[in-house]
């Protein structure tokens, strides 16, 4: 979705986002059942789950992962994560942008 924003960072510019293991992904839909943001489609071809709308996601929300029986969803680190925010927040102070809260 266009314009999204998490604490008035764009969405896009922020790089959390589940990673499926197609190797590991048995096609159960854990995860589509879990996650309530349209995030993952089933591909009826391949029998597996994928990644649709990764900005959907929720900014820190790694619930899926533990719903699934394979351990086959990943996620970015979330100190990292947390690090990349608070800079790009720092940056949007200097630019002085007002970042939603």
């Amino acid at each position: 979705m266009a314009g999204r924003a998490y604490m008035g960072i764009p969405r896009d510019k922020i790089p959390w986002r589940p990673y499926i293991n197609p190797d590991e992904c048995i096609g159960c839909g854990a995860c589509m059942e879990t996650c309530p943001n349209g995030v993952f489609v089933m591909n009826e071809d391949a029998g597996k789950v994928e990644v649709a709308e990764p900005d959907n996601c929720v900014v820190m929300c790694d619930k899926c992962a533990g719903f699934c029986p394979q351990e086959a969803i990943s996620f970015p680190d979330k100190k990292l994560t947390k690090d990349l925010l608070k800079r790009l927040l720092e940056e949007s102070a200097a630019r002085g942008e007002n970042a939603k809260r």
